[in-house]
């Protein structure tokens, strides 16, 4: 089956809805496909979902705008497929789909992916124990069925998303055990440069404080700059033990913990395609490099959203109307020199904050040593000490250590363990991370099933 759609966004989060009704508005009708049975994305997941009063002010008022996008999303009309997964592209844009267990190609002429971000992986002893979750697993629980940890959790980590995620689990009647903080000493020195442009968005800096002085108003027990953290217990998660800024050992019992370590752009889509990548040296992670529309090296492919570069729904939003204006040009149809100019002062304004928040909450570094018996690549089990004996015998790269180790290889596709393999890699060679780079991306994108490549037909209309 073959899509002719002239435009074809994948992602409905919103980026992608920002961009199909922006699109839709200059008079186009692409196609928009999503993995999810609804738009939303991550960030909006179920929005348009009826919720429990106590659940639907639990997640807040953030989240429940979402309904208004979603809604105007429906309202434009625009082709829309849900559970539809992308799993290969080709030069020229060919772009290989799969929906209710049939595969078919579109052939658009921009194609704009708008997949959003992924949490860092961030492997500690232990972390493949039941009982251990990333904070994002537990808030998709939240939005997607209401679930709430019945026991009190851990979290451990740095960065925005476990402070919302605490207001959210306390506001919804669960508990927090402890809030183990692993962000680094230094904080206010290194925001200091940051200080003018953060000022901009101080409304959402504001945001933040006041979660976090509402959490400890409430008696959360905070440990500052935690380091050494294992995860410990022999069927499932029993104790976690960590060493604070005094250099103190600890160690408590814990039956669920929570880990969260910054989140990075999802670039698989783009790295199959040899797009041209940047190193983020601020985000500790490629994103790929895009003119001032979003458009990528490669002519006619587009990025929008934390996709581009981690800065948040209200700059997903200007980056999807702007790429939309940036096809519609591009196909002859230019967007109004007001519209253009508003998504732009959007974009700006939204992503204010974003150095500041990257400064206070930095990435972990090559400097933070992963123990050799820690698991690096969850499907093939592979730990940290047999990626760098790989890496002393085969010297050259992550593709070198993933030819001979399988690290990589696996369902994720190495987005469980790239960026842990570039940290080890650039710690052995005494590279930059920049330098020693990421896994080369192979197809399939994601999981492709042989019946779907036996019904996929490349000469016929898609339904």
């Amino acid at each position: 089956m073959n899509s002719r759609h002239d435009i074809l966004i994948v992602g409905a989060g919103p980026a992608g809805m920002a961009a199909a009704i922006e699109l839709r508005r200059l008079g186009f009708a692409p196609l928009v496909v999503d993995e999810q049975s609804a738009p939303g994305g991550q960030i909006w997941r179920d929005v348009e979902r009826p919720r429990p009063d106590a659940l639907r002010n639990a997640l807040g008022p953030d989240y429940a705008a979402g309904a208004e996008v979603a809604g105007q999303f429906r309202a434009s009309g625009v082709d829309y497929r849900p559970g539809t997964r992308m799993w290969h592209i080709e030069p020229g844009l060919r772009v290989f789909l799969s929906q209710a267990g049939k595969a078919f190609v579109a052939e658009p002429k921009a194609l704009l992916l708008a997949t959003g971000a992924q949490e860092r992986p961030a492997p500690i002893p232990g972390w493949t124990l039941p009982g251990v979750l990333t904070v994002g697993a537990a808030q998709i629980l939240m939005k997607g069925s209401g679930q709430i940890p019945e026991r009190p959790v851990w979290i451990a980590g740095s960065g925005p998303l476990p402070i919302l995620y605490m207001r959210q689990l306390v506001a919804a009647g669960g508990q927090v055990a402890g809030y183990l903080d692993t962000t680094p000493r230094g904080a206010a020195l290194r925001a200091l440069p940051h200080l003018r442009s953060a000022l901009r968005g101080w409304a959402d800096l504001r945001k933040g404080l006041a979660w976090m002085r509402a959490l400890k108003a409430g008696g959360l027990h905070i440990e500052k700059h935690v380091t050494d953290l294992v995860a410990t217990g022999t069927e499932r998660l029993e104790a976690l033990s960590y060493r604070t800024a005094d250099g103190k050992a600890h160690r408590v019992e814990a039956e669920v913990l929570l880990l969260h370590e910054g989140v990075v752009p999802s670039i698989h889509g783009t790295l199959s395609v040899d797009c041209a990548h940047v190193w983020d040296e601020a985000q500790a992670a490629l994103r790929p490099a895009l003119d001032d529309w979003g458009m990528t090296s490669v002519e006619g492919l587009y990025v929008a959203g934390d996709g581009a570069g981690i800065a948040g729904v209200r700059a997903a939003l200007a980056r999807g109307r702007l790429a939309a204006q940036g096809i519609a040009a591009r196909l002859g149809r230019e967007a109004g020199a007001a519209e253009v100019a508003g998504a732009r002062a959007e974009l700006r304004a939204a992503s204010a904050s974003r150095g500041f928040l990257d400064a206070v909450f930095p990435a972990p570094g090559s400097s933070v040593e992963i123990p050799d018996d820690t698991i690096v690549c969850r499907c093939e089990e592979l730990t940290a000490g047999e990626i760098r004996a790989a890496a002393r015998i085969h010297r050259g790269g992550p593709n070198q250590v993933k030819a001979v180790t399988r690290c990589g290889m696996g369902p994720c596709q190495g987005r469980q363990c790239g960026y842990t393999v570039n940290r080890i890699l650039a710690s052995a060679y005494g590279q930059s991370q920049a330098d020693v780079g990421f896994f080369r991306i192979r197809p399939p994108l994601k999981p492709v099933t042989l019946q779907e490549l036996a019904a996929l037909d490349e000469g016929r209309e898609a339904p």
